[in-house]
């Protein structure tokens, strides 16, 4: 059985000029990456600004296709699957949470987090939809909407909404940009024991050594490419390998 619940190969993404021009040089925003994400497992990315690490995530989530190259979600490649296809699976078994919240004001806790299931046109449980607010702690506040919730509690009834449909894999995009040091610990504390206790597979993008230091292994990219990795490291470990990669001359 395949142990791993992603695996990109040769991982290719360019962009030409959005304009005819005299100089058409091409933007290479991913380079021949090859990485396995186990299943099971907390994967930070990290680099400096302009690696490629949104476009790896976008990319292996199917957010985005690549140039070249493939990815592998639990079996299934995924960038020869139609534009339906690809939909249907990042319905069903992906789940997404950003920087920015992305909650509807209009709807409370449980209907957000109900959101995915129905717009797939699923039955919506409520028991499964109460049970996935009391998996982040936020149970009892299933009718309050988003602008009667701090913003802690809005990231974790995202993190809810990405779980109702148990996905195979969570991708988060600097889920802790927009909150204080302490609230993104509480955040961060959250995925670590969805990894330890359930055995969710985390790939998660951010700029924060504290935010890395909570995965099991951190990938560092530098212009496009995969610049070296580091397993149980500690904050000061993290953002030591950071500086000296920002430091570095391109």
């Amino acid at each position: 059985m395949n142990t791993d619940a992603i695996s990109l190969h040769a991982l290719t993404k360019t962009y030409g000029p959005k304009r005819p021009a005299a100089d058409d040089t091409t933007v290479t925003a991913l380079d021949a990456v090859s990485l396995a994400f186990p299943r099971g497992g907390f994967t930070a990315v990290m680099g400096p600004s302009g690696s490629g690490k949104s476009t790896l995530l976008q990319c292996a989530a199917g957010l985005d296709r690549p140039t070249s190259g493939s990815v592998t979600l639990g079996g299934t490649e995924l960038t020869g699957l139609s534009e339906t296809r690809l939909t249907r699976l990042r319905r069903e078994r992906i789940g997404f949470v950003f920087q920015a919240f992305n909650l509807l004001p209009s709807l409370t806790a449980e209907q957000n987090v109900a959101l995915p299931l129905r717009l797939a046109g699923r039955r919506v449980p409520r028991a499964r939809v109460r049970e996935a607010l009391r998996q982040v702690g936020l149970g009892e506040r299933a009718r309050h909407r988003p602008t009667e919730l701090s913003g802690g509690q809005q990231q974790r009834v995202a993190l809810a909404r990405a779980l109702i449909t148990r996905p195979e894999v969570l991708f988060a995009d600097e889920p802790t940009g927009a909150l204080d040091s302490q609230t993104g610990r509480e955040v961060l504390t959250l995925l670590r024991s969805l990894v330890d206790r359930e055995g969710l597979t985390v790939l998660m993008v951010t700029h924060d050594p504290v935010a890395a230091s909570y995965a099991d292994r951190v990938v560092f990219l530098v212009d496009g490419r995969v610049n070296g990795d580091l397993t149980g490291a500690s904050v000061d470990a993290i953002a030591t390998h950071l500086t000296t990669l920002e430091a570095s001359p391109c």
